[in-house]
């Protein structure tokens, strides 16, 4: 059984355009007033559980008000497909990962301000955030030396999205290929004020911690 992991899937949802805190990044930045909203599996929650519970939420009766949700994908995509996949709907986060066997990761929440570009270059600003912490050779910066050559090269590395869509739009963002959950926010929930953990690709049958006992590429 594979499962997917704690620290490396959460983030916090900072500000519509994205101010946010990666959990294990150094230095997150404050979010004021982050209240018990989230979005993204808890740890423990099978795949199949979070998956139905998203999908009912979305089947819901309820007004036509525009809300935050969640968009995570089946395998990692490149910042292309998952512009597509978005269909024009506005896109505040794209949630970045890069994919090493049996190395735990980052994941990286970029505030973006939606457009095609804006998400194109996200993996440049995923890597420069990176690139940061890569001056001590311990595990962890070797990791993220790793993960920014990745990135620089344009990886297939993107795992998610944070959107803000009315629920018929987050029905057609469900349909479209290789979406793999759309799960929503009640129309009340306010930027800055809720927490994002991404349902990494990973995650097959139950979310946990991942391994991280295999080696590391060199840069």
């Amino acid at each position: 059984m594979r499962v997917g992991g704690l620290v490396e899937g959460v983030v916090i949802a900072a500000a519509a355009v994205g101010l946010c805190a990666v959990v294990g990044i150094a230095k997150p930045l404050p979010v004021a007033g982050v209240s018990t909203d989230r979005l993204g599996p808890d740890s423990g929650e099978t795949v199949a559980e979070y998956t139905g519970r998203a999908r009912a939420g979305l089947a819901e009766p309820g007004d036509s008000e525009p809300r935050w949700a969640l968009v995570s994908f089946d395998t990692y995509v490149s910042p292309g497909q998952s512009f597509s996949a978005a269909r024009g709907e506005r896109i505040a986060q794209v949630l970045i990962r890069v994919p090493i066997e049996r190395v735990q990761t980052r994941v990286l929440a970029i505030g973006v301000p939606g457009t095609d570009a804006s998400v194109s270059s996200a993996l440049d600003v995923a890597a420069t955030e990176l690139h940061a912490g890569v001056g001590q050779w311990d595990r962890q910066a070797q990791i993220d030396a790793a993960s920014v050559t990745r990135l620089a090269a344009g990886c297939d590395c993107v795992v998610g999205l944070v959107v803000r869509a009315d629920p018929s739009a987050l029905a057609a963002i469900e349909n479209e290929p290789g979406v793999r959950a759309v799960e929503a926010l009640p129309a009340d929930a306010r930027a800055g004020h809720f927490a994002v953990r991404a349902l990494l690709p990973d995650y097959i049958d139950v979310v946990g911690a991942l391994p991280d006992d295999g080696p590391i590429p060199a840069p």
